[in-house]
C-alpha cells in the first residue's frame, strides 16, 4: 500500500544528462601550436589551483561542500536537486523514506537560487540553493501533503507554511519533499512497527535492512544516512530524533523546547497556555522540528536557520529566545570544545552491555579518547528515579499526552484550508472504515480511541504535571547542579524521557557500530539552554573520532 502510495505521489522529472554522483566541468579550448609551451604550464597550474572546486561528490557532500561547488561553478542549485531526485528514484523503492516529492517545485525554486547567485552583489543566506526533505507531519504551502503516515489526511492543505518551513526558505532552503515516519509519530497504538505507515510503507535501516530504524522520524534519518538529501527535519516528543539517529548512524539535535516553532506541525502535545507554560516551567513532550544531517557542523546550521521567535507559537518560542546567542550556534563548532568540560557518565540504567562486547570497549575508548582531548569524566553516576522516568504509565507521561494529543490534533485540523477530516474522532472512524489500508485489525488504534475519550487538562493531567517537574528537578537537574557539569553522556538515545520529560536538549553523534554491523550512537545532553555546550563538546568528539562511514547499499544505480 505503501508503495502504491509513494509511485503515485512521486511525480519526479529525472534530467536525462544527470548519469553520475560527479559533475565535472571541461573546458576544451584549441591553441596555436607555437604558444602551448607558454600557455600549457600556465593552464596546468590554474588547474591544480581550481582542482578543489573542478569535481562534485555527492556522497556525503556537506552544506559546506555544496557550497564551495556553487562557488566555483562546478555545481547548480538546479543539478543538485536533479542528482537527489536521481538518487531518491533509485534507493526509495527498497529504503521507503520518502512519502511525496514536490519536483517541479523544487526545480522552480533551485532555478530561482541559481539565477540570485549569478546576480551576485549581497551574501547568500546559510542554506541557499540547498534541497531539504521535511518529516510527513510538518505543513509546507503547495502541493505536498503533511498527513503523518494517515491515509486520512491526504488531500489536505495547509493554509500557509509551518514555522520552521517559513524560516527554511527564508535561510534559502529548497524543499522537496516529505520524508516517511511512524504513523501518528508513534502514537496509534502499542506494537505498531517502527518506520512504517500506510503511506510510506514500512522504512528500512540502509545499514542493515532487518534491524530497526527506530522511532518516528524514521525516513528523515534513513534519508540522510543514504545521501538522498544533505538535510532533513524530524520532530521529537521523546526519542523520536535520538533514536532513529543513533540506529541511522547520522546526528541529531534536539534542541532546547521552544527553540523551534510548533506551528503548523502534527504534534502530540499542544500549544501551552501562557498560564501552563509558567505553572509547569516547561512545556512538557512538544514535538520540536529538529535536524538531522550527516555532520554536527551541517546540523548545526540548520538549528540556526530554524531556531528563533514566532508570533504563531509565541509564548514557547519568547521564553526559549532567551536561550540564542548572539552571533548564532555556529561560533561554537570549536574542534578543541570538549577541553575542561566536566561530562557525567550516567552508568547505571544506561551502560548495560555484555562484558568485553564491541560497545563496552568503544564507549570506553571514546571516554579515554574525551579525557585526552581535555575533558573531565565524572563517572558512576545516577538517575535514583529512571525506573519511574522510563515507566510512561507511573511518570504521568501517557494520561497526559493522551489528553495533549486530541487538543493539538483537532487544533491543528482547524487550521488547514482544506481537509477530508474534521477531527481525531473522524480519523477514528476512517479507520475503522478502511482496515485493509490503515491495518486496523493487525495493530488496531488504542491510543487514537484513548485520547479521543479525554476532556482536556483535569486533575489527573494536573497531577502528571506536578509529578514530572518533581522527576525533572530530582533528577537531571539535581545531578548537574550537585557535579556542577556542563553535560551528561549515555549511548544511543538511552537518556531520550530523562530528557523529554523537562524539554532539554541533546545532541546524538555517530559512535560506532556493533558486530552486526548495526549503527550505534553517543549523546551528550544538558539543561535548557546548553546548546552552544553541546555542540563544543559533539563537535570535538566528532572530529576526533569521524566515525560515522556511508552504508554500502545495493540498489543504486547512480
Amino acid at each position: 500500500m505503501g508503495g502504491e502510495h509513494h509511485q503515485a505521489s512521486g511525480k519526479i522529472p529525472l534530467h536525462p544528462k544527470v548519469n553520475s554522483l560527479v559533475v565535472s566541468s571541461h573546458i576544451a579550448t584549441k591553441w596555436p601550436a607555437m604558444l602551448l609551451r607558454y600557455l600549457v604550464p600556465l593552464f596546468l597550474a590554474a588547474a591544480a589551483a581550481t582542482a578543489a572546486t573542478a569535481a562534485f561528490v555527492l556522497e556525503e557532500a556537506t552544506i559546506e561542500s555544496i557550497h564551495r561547488a556553487f562557488a566555483g561553478g562546478a555545481l547548480t542549485s538546479r543539478g543538485l536537486v536533479e542528482l537527489y531526485l536521481r538518487r531518491i528514484a533509485s534507493l526509495d523503492p527498497a529504503l521507503h523514506a520518502v512519502v511525496e516529492l514536490d519536483a517541479d517545485g523544487a526545480l522552480a525554486a533551485a532555478d530561482r537560487a541559481d539565477a540570485v547567485r549569478l546576480l551576485g552583489g549581497a551574501a547568500l543566506p546559510p542554506l541557499h540553493g540547498i534541497p531539504v526533505l521535511i518529516k510527513d507531519n510538518i505543513a509546507a504551502a503547495g502541493a505536498l501533503n503533511a498527513t503523518a503516515g494517515s491515509l486520512a489526511l491526504v488531500g489536505s492543505r495547509p493554509a500557509r507554511d509551518a514555522g520552521v518551513v517559513a524560516r527554511l526558505r527564508r535561510a534559502g532552503a529548497v524543499i522537496l519533499g516529505t520524508a516517511s515516519l511512524s504513523e501518528w509519530c508513534n502514537f496509534r497504538a502499542p506494537g505498531v512497527p517502527a518506520g512504517w505507515s500506510p503511506r510510506g510503507g514500512q522504512g528500512l535501516n540502509p545499514y542493515v535492512p532487518s534491524a530497526t530504524t527506530c522511532s518516528s522520524s524514521s525516513g528523515s534519518a534513513i534519508a540522510a544516512a543514504a545521501n538522498m538529501v544533505a538535510v532533513t527535519i524530524g520532530t521529537e516528543t521523546d526519542g523520536s530524533i535520538m533514536c532513529p539517529s543513533s540506529f541511522n548512524s547520522v546526528v541529531g539535535i534536539k534542541p532546547t523546547v521552544g527553540l523551534t516553532s510548533r506551528a503548523g506541525v502534527i504534534i502530540i502535545s499542544p500549544r501551552m497556555d501562557t498560564s501552563w507554560v509558567r505553572s509547569t516551567l516547561t512545556n512538557v513532550y512538544i514535538n520540536l522540528a529538529e535536524p538531522i544531517c550527516r555532520t554536527v557542523s551541517d546540523a548545526v546550521y540548520v538549528l540556526e536557520a530554524i531556531a528563533g521567535y514566532d508570533p504563531r507559537d509565541a509564548e514557547a518560542t519568547r521564553m526559549a529566545s532567551q536561550y540564542i546567542p548572539e552571533g548564532g550556534y555556529r561560533q561554537f563548532l570549536n574542534i578543541d570544545g570538549v577541553r575542561g568540560k566536566r561530562i557525567g557518565i550516567l552508568r547505571k540504567d544506561f551502560f548495560r552491555f555484555p562484558s568485553g562486547s564491541i560497545q563496552e570497549n568503544v564507549f570506553e575508548e571514546h571516554f579515554n579518547t574525551m579525557r585526552q582531548l581535555g575533558a573531565i569524566l565524572v563517572d558512576n553516576l545516577e538517575i535514583p528515579s529512571m525506573k519511574v522516568i522510563n515507566d510512561a504509565v507511573q511518570s504521568g507521561e501517557r494520561a497526559l499526552m493522551l489528553a495533549e494529543f486530541k487538543l493539538s490534533l483537532n487544533s491543528y485540523l482547524s487550521e488547514l484550508a482544506t481537509t477530508p477530516v474534521k477531527s481525531l474522532s473522524d480519523i477514528i472512524d476512517f479507520n475503522n472504515n478502511h482496515p485493509v489500508e490503515e491495518r486496523t485489525t493487525e495493530f488496531g488504534q488504542s491510543y487514537l480511541v484513548q485520547s479521543e475519550a479525554t476532556n482536556g487538562i483535569g486533575p489527573t493531567e494536573e497531577r502528571a504535571i506536578v509529578k514530572l517537574n518533581e522527576l525533572c528537578k530530582e533528577g537531571l537537574e539535581k545531578i548537574m547542579l550537585v557535579n556542577r557539569l556542563d553535560a551528561i553522556v549515555a549511548p544511543g538515545a538511552s537518556a531520550h524521557s530523562l530528557l523529554a520529560i523537562g524539554g532539554y536538549p541533546a545532541i546524538t553523534v555517530p559512535a560506532g557500530y556493533g558486530s552486526d554491523g548495526i549503527p550505534f550512537a553517543i549523546c551528550f545532553g544538558g539543561l535548557k539552554g546548553s546548546e552552544p555546550t553541546l555542540i563544543e563538546i559533539s563537535y570535538s568528539f566528532e572530529q576526533a573520532t569521524k566515525v560515522r562511514r556511508p552504508p554500502v547499499l545495493q540498489h543504486s544505480s547512480v
